[in-house]
C-alpha cells in the first residue's frame, strides 16, 4: 500500500472520490515497487461550471514524477493524470533496466 496524501483546495473531497483515488493508486505498485509516497492535489477554477484540475506527484527512491490533467470532473482528471504517471513510471523503469544491463555488460567486458 502506497502512502498517500490527498489535498483538496477550497473544498472537501467526498469519501467516494477518496476511495477511488486510493484504490487506483494502490495499483501503481505493480509497475514499480520503489514508490515511497504519492501526493494528489485537487483544485478548481470557479465554483460553478468550472474545470477541475488534478496534480499527482509520485516520489520514487531517486526521482519525483509529476503529472497534471484537467477535465469537467475530478475522477476524469485523476484518471488522466494517473495514466500519464503510469507512462512515466514505465519509461523510468525501462530506462533504469537498460542502464543496469549496460553496466553489467561493461563489467563483463573489462574482466
Amino acid at each position: 500500500m502506497i502512502k498517500t496524501n490527498i489535498t483538496a483546495r477550497h473544498f472537501k473531497a467526498n469519501e467516494t472520490l477518496r476511495e477511488h483515488i486510493q484504490s487506483n493508486l494502490d495499483n501503481l505498485s505493480k509497475f514499480n515497487e520503489e514508490i515511497l509516497h504519492a501526493d494528489i492535489i485537487l483544485s478548481f477554477e470557479k465554483t460553478v461550471n468550472s474545470i477541475k484540475h488534478c496534480e499527482i506527484s509520485v516520489k520514487l527512491r531517486d526521482k519525483v514524477l509529476i503529472s497534471k490533467d484537467s477535465s469537467d470532473e475530478f475522477s476524469k482528471s485523476f484518471d488522466g493524470a494517473l495514466t500519464k504517471i503510469e507512462t512515466q513510471i514505465l519509461k523510468y523503469k525501462d530506462k533504469h533496466k537498460s542502464e543496469k544491463h549496460n553496466i553489467e555488460k561493461e563489467i563483463i567486458k573489462t574482466v
